[in-house]
């Protein structure tokens, strides 16, 4: 785990191995949640849980770049997070991700970071 200048620390979240293109994989770290994708562009991650009701993403579908929540079916967008679909509508957050080797990392902030916001 390194962190960067900007208050991020980067955690290894899976390898490349773990999770198939169009799929998602759940991380947990820390007391938080993230849902970890894999798209033919590349790996990227949100928080894991639906911004509308409490349910996992990682139980959800990957179709199209977009995330289908696994109880009322709503979808966002994987890479910016942005509601698709009712019933959801607030933004779901998305964190940066880098692959060192096959190492999937996901930026998260620094326990100092959390503790000053």
């Amino acid at each position: 785990m390194a962190v960067d200048t900007d208050n991020t620390k980067w955690v290894v979240a899976c390898t490349t191995h773990d999770i198939d293109e169009e799929d998602v994989l759940r991380f947990d770290h820390e007391g938080t949640s993230y849902a970890v994708y894999r798209l033919a562009d590349g790996f990227h991650a949100s928080d894991g849980w639906c911004t509308h009701e409490q349910a996992h993403l990682a139980e959800g579908f990957v179709v199209n770049g977009e995330i289908e929540c696994p109880l009322h079916q709503g979808r966002f967008d994987i890479v910016s997070g942005k509601p698709m679909s009712p019933p959801v509508c607030v933004k779901l957050k998305t964190w940066p991700v880098r692959v060192e080797g096959h190492n999937v990392l996901i930026g998260v902030l620094s326990t100092a970071a959390k503790d000053a916001v």
